[in-house]
C-alpha cells in the first residue's frame, strides 16, 4: 500500500449480499471501489454479530484492492492472529474495546498487518495522541458503531483535531457511519481521506445490474472532492 491523502472509497460489505460476497465485491471493485471494508461485529461491544475470521479468509481472494478489516469486538488481542491469518491489509481496533491499546497496535503491527485505531462519537481525539507514531490510520465513527444505516453524526471537530495533531505523519483518516454524497463534503473538508460507505454504495444495484455501485461511488468521490 503507497500512501497518499486522495479521496478513497471503501464500500462497507456489511450492506452487501450475504450469500453472494466473492462477486458483489468483484463488481463493487470493478466499478470504482479503492479498498473492501469488512465490519466484524462480536454481539457484545456492539449489537449485532456479523461475521469472523474465517469468513475473511473465504473472501480474501476476491479482493484484488485493499482488506480493511474493522474489528468491532471485546476483547481483542486474542483474535487479531487470525484475522492476520485471513490476509487483512489493515487492521482497525477500538480504543473502547480494551484496557491496553497500545499493546492492541503493537501486536497488529507485529503481526505484518498495517494498524488503524477506532474512535466512537464520545471518545476524543487527544485519546490516540499518544499512538501517533505507531499506527496508519484513525477511523472516526459518525454513528454509534453496531449496525448499518443510522444518521450521521457530525465529527468534523474531531476529524480537524486529529488532521492537526497528525501533521506530516502517514495516518489515513478513516470515516465511518452515514456517508453519502450530502455528508462525504462535511468530513473530506475537515482532513478525511477514506470514506466507508454501505447502503450509500450497494442500493440501487445488483451483482447483475452492478451499475448503480459506479453511479454511487462516483457521487460520493465527486462531492468529497
Amino acid at each position: 500500500m503507497t500512501f497518499d491523502r486522495s479521496i478513497k472509497i471503501a464500500p462497507s460489505i456489511l450492506a452487501a449480499d450475504f450469500a453472494n460476497f466473492g462477486a458483489e465485491i468483484a463488481a463493487v471493485e470493478a466499478q470504482g471501489a479503492d479498498w473492501i471494508h469488512v465490519d466484524v461485529m462480536d454481539g457484545h461491544f456492539v449489537p449485532a454479530l456479523t461475521f469472523g475470521a474465517q469468513t475473511c479468509k473465504a473472501i480474501r481472494p476476491h479482493i484484488k484492492t485493499v482488506m480493511d478489516v474493522h474489528l468491532m469486538i471485546s476483547p481483542v488481542d486474542a483474535y487479531l492472529q487470525g484475522f492476520a491469518d485471513a490476509g487483512a491489509d489493515i487492521i482497525t481496533a477500538h480504543v473502547e474495546a480494551g484496557p491496553h491499546i497500545h499493546r492492541t497496535v503493537q501486536n497488529i503491527r507485529d503481526l505484518g498487518c498495517k494498524a488503524g485505531v477506532a474512535l466512537n462519537p464520545g471518545t476524543p481525539a487527544a485519546a490516540v495522541a499518544d499512538l501517533l507514531d505507531m499506527v496508519d490510520l484513525i477511523c472516526v465513527m459518525t454513528v454509534n458503531p453496531g449496525f448499518g444505516g443510522q444518521k450521521f453524526i457530525d465529527m468534523s471537530e474531531k476529524v480537524r483535531a486529529l488532521r492537526d495533531m497528525i501533521g506530516d505523519r502517514p495516518i489515513h483518516i478513516e470515516i465511518d457511519g452515514g456517508v453519502d454524497p450530502t455528508t462525504a463534503p462535511i468530513v473530506a473538508s475537515a482532513g478525511a481521506d477514506v470514506l466507508v460507505a454501505g447502503s450509500a454504495v450497494f442500493r440501487g444495484g445488483s451483482v447483475a445490474d452492478p451499475s448503480a455501485y459506479g453511479t454511487n461511488i462516483k457521487a460520493i468521490r465527486a462531492a468529497a472532492v
